[in-house]
């Protein structure tokens, strides 16, 4: 697994390594059970403080794509599966909603609004 930043985005460094765990789930290069690189590797190898990495392992596990285990480190967990099935959809939505002539954040604001509908 390779984690990518840019240092020169406006972005912060955790975003971007945990945006860049979340690309690959989608992509399907990771899936359940994969094991990410420590968060010392990881550090190192972007030379990047120990703590940026630990805060983006922290959000994955926040938002249930990562399983902190001890001895195990960080594990992707079935989450990873349903990202790269969505991955497929969301392609084809944008696609569509090009195709209509509405812009990606159209497409985002219906989302919203869609994951806001209280409505059974």
């Amino acid at each position: 697994m390779l984690i990518r930043i840019d240092s020169g985005a406006d972005a912060p460094l955790y975003d971007q390594i945990a945006g860049s765990v979340r690309e690959d789930a989608a992509a399907g290069r990771i899936g359940p059970g994969a094991r990410l690189p420590s968060a010392r590797e990881v550090s190192e190898a972007l030379d990047v403080n120990l703590h940026t990495v630990l805060k983006a392992y922290q959000l994955l596990r926040d938002e249930g794509l990562v399983e902190m285990r001890r001895g195990r480190g960080a594990v992707l967990t079935e989450m990873a599966a349903a990202y790269a099935g969505l991955s497929a959809d969301a392609r084809a939505l944008v696609e569509r909603a090009r195709e209509a002539g509405l812009g990606v954040d159209a497409v985002v604001a219906l989302l919203r609004a869609s994951g806001s509908d209280t409505r059974a």
